[in-house]
């Protein structure tokens, strides 16, 4: 037996073991692991080479590989919303940096905690328009929390903390630490242990008379609503819980947000679906009509409220919400509660009186019963055309009972999806809401398949906003996360064109893909499974086979081509003026 005598490269560990010094990239490492960070989505390349090398030797930490580093911090989205932890994302330098900014713009309006570390040149030439320099931190301030680049091994550490109790602090969001490659290089000076870091305090509760004073609208509210959004999410289940507690308690007609969907239960006949521009004519009437609502973190934006002179015009109003900004930004309120929703919810509620017997709130319940009956989201199923409507309820049917995780891409099938697919708990929809990014589905399924390995995990997206970062497929099979992906392909940006026929005489201009691939071979070119779908009679069994196969799935699903998605309440409109189909409105008179 031969024994090789070359002489080998030493591996990080055994170099940690001979000079117990460490550098800025082990640093760095070592305090994400104190923090309780475990797993890192990124792309390598050279200014954060070091760090890589530091990764090599850090068992703690997973690391995925993505394929295109705005699908790195999709996927740490993913993670993150799907567990309520900080989302990590590792890129290099120039282009690295600059590709991760759509994903930062996204959880910046989504409010997802992120730390994005990226590599940049050296110290000694930054500003000269080195290889690959650019200047992560003026790029990234408009969308992150907090930036900061070390500029000494020495605050790397203390940087890092700083960077994890921002971004998880207050209203999360993500924040950015650029290293420069100098910095990653140099040894730390007797590095103790890194404490983990000091989480943020929770904030103050409202003043007392401030929550009297909403208790005592809610007691005698008439017509009330309650109105939930992302903030329920991020604040936690015991939150949601509160939250449904406050509805049941008092027998609140409640209406959430695109983000907050999962915050009570959509079996709950309180629940009256989602409100705004696609939202349900009952959760749009009854915001319309209300003589209260108690909004729970959300902050009215555009899409919820329509046209801003017609919106609730004879409601008083609540506001909790953890950022104090929010609070009367776009909507005057009349009690301001700046707080964790969890935390408020619970003071508030220790205030209110027992509840008002069950029939006190009758008048208005047979009102919403009267709007319900129009059922809004009603469609005849194609017998042999497969209708969006029908393609979701055949996946809602699907996922019945399996706690499925639901990403979307952005548009008329991400307002389908959040229609008709009934999301039960929260953490169970991940969905890009304040910036609509096209390409989020994809990667942010495979964050969270990564987080929840034995859960399925279901991509609804779309023709066009799967091709923003279809080359994620590849990443699924590499790092085995059996995602299914569901397209709802009717050859046209949907939305856009919807848009075009409405407001635009029906002038298509470009939001039509005369060379759309075949997915089925472009999967299986990945190592996906795959199949395709055009016959409402075979929906089933085709919905069957993708969420039993073992490994990632790939349902091409041919959908009616020029489906228009209703209820809609168009843009510049009140909630009063709602359209239900091309020819069909729902407008009452003032």
């Amino acid at each position: 037996m031969k024994t090789d005598t070359r002489e080998k490269p030493p591996t990080a560990l055994a170099t940690a073991a001979a000079h117990p010094a460490r550098n800025g990239a082990e640093t760095l490492l070592d305090t994400l692991v104190a923090c309780g960070i475990d797993t890192i989505f990124g792309y390598p390349g050279g200014a954060a080479l070091p760090l890589y090398d530091a990764l090599h030797g850090q068992p703690a930490i997973r690391h995925v590989l993505v394929r295109h580093e705005q699908a790195a911090v999709h996927a740490a989205e993913g993670y993150a919303r799907s567990t309520g932890r900080l989302g990590v994302v590792l890129v290099t330098s120039g282009p690295g940096v600059a590709n991760t900014i759509s994903g930062l713009l996204d959880a910046m309006s989504d409010s997802v905690p992120l730390l994005c570390i990226s590599g940049q040149v050296a110290s000694g030439v930054i500003g000269t328009q080195a290889f690959q320099e650019c200047d992560a931190l003026g790029i990234s301030r408009p969308v992150t929390k907090w930036n900061h680049q070390p500029r000494a091994a020495n605050d790397i550490a203390e940087a890092v903390r700083e960077a994890v109790r921002i971004a998880l602090g207050g209203r999360p969001g993500p924040v950015l630490l650029d290293l420069p490659k100098d910095v990653q290089l140099q040894h730390v000076d007797a590095p103790a242990p890194a404490p983990a870091p000091a989480m943020p305090a929770r904030p103050a509760l409202p003043g007392r008379a401030a929550l009297q004073a909403a208790a005592a609208l809610i007691a005698q509210a008439q017509r009330p609503v309650l109105y939930g959004g992302g903030g329920l999410i991020n604040a936690g289940e015991a939150a949601c819980a509160r939250f449904a507690a406050l509805a049941r308690d008092w027998q609140l007609p409640t209406t959430l947000t695109l983000m907050g969907l999962g915050a009570l239960p959509a079996s709950d006949p309180l629940h009256l679906g989602m409100l705004g521009m696609h939202g349900t004519l009952e959760a749009n009437l009854a915001m319309h009509h209300a003589d209260l609502i108690i909004c729970v973190g959300a902050r009215f934006d555009d899409r919820i409220t329509g046209r801003l002179s017609d919106f609730a015009p004879g409601a008083r109003k609540i506001h909790v919400d953890i950022h104090a900004g929010n609070i009367g930004k776009v909507i005057p309120v009349d009690v301001a509660l700046a707080g964790d929703c969890g935390a408020v919810l619970e003071a508030l509620t220790a205030l209110l009186p027992p509840p008002a017997p069950a029939g006190r709130l009758a008048p208005w319940w047979q009102r919403i019963d009267h709007w319900r009956r129009a059922d809004c989201l009603a469609f005849t199923p194609g017998a042999t055309t497969i209708l969006p409507q029908q393609l979701m309820r055949a996946v809602r049917a699907q996922l019945a009972g399996r706690d499925a995780i639901v990403a979307t891409d952005v548009g008329q099938h991400q307002m389908w999806a959040a229609q008709h697919l009934a999301i039960e708990r929260p953490r169970r929809w991940l969905t890009s809401g304040g910036a609509g990014t096209m390409g989020y589905g994809l990667p942010a399924a495979i964050g969270a398949q990564i987080a929840h390995p034995d859960k399925p995990v279901v991509c609804i997206s779309g023709d066009a906003s799967v091709l923003m970062n279809i080359q994620e497929l590849s990443t699924a099979v590499q790092h085995q996360t059996p995602v299914r992906l569901v397209l709802c392909n009717n050859g046209y940006m949907g939305m856009v064109r919807q848009w075009q026929q409405l407001n635009h005489g029906n002038r298509l201009s470009h939001s039509w893909n005369a060379a759309l691939p075949d997915f089925v071979a472009l999967a299986r070119a990945f190592g996906w499974g795959a199949r395709r779908v055009d016959d409402a009679r075979e929906l089933d069994a085709a919905l069957d086979e993708c969420l039993a196969h073992d490994g990632p799935f790939f349902l091409d699903v041919q959908v009616a081509a020029q489906q228009n998605c209703y209820p809609m309440m168009p843009a510049g409109r009140g909630h009063h003026e709602v359209m239900l189909a091309d020819d069909r409105w729902y407008c009452e008179q003032p």
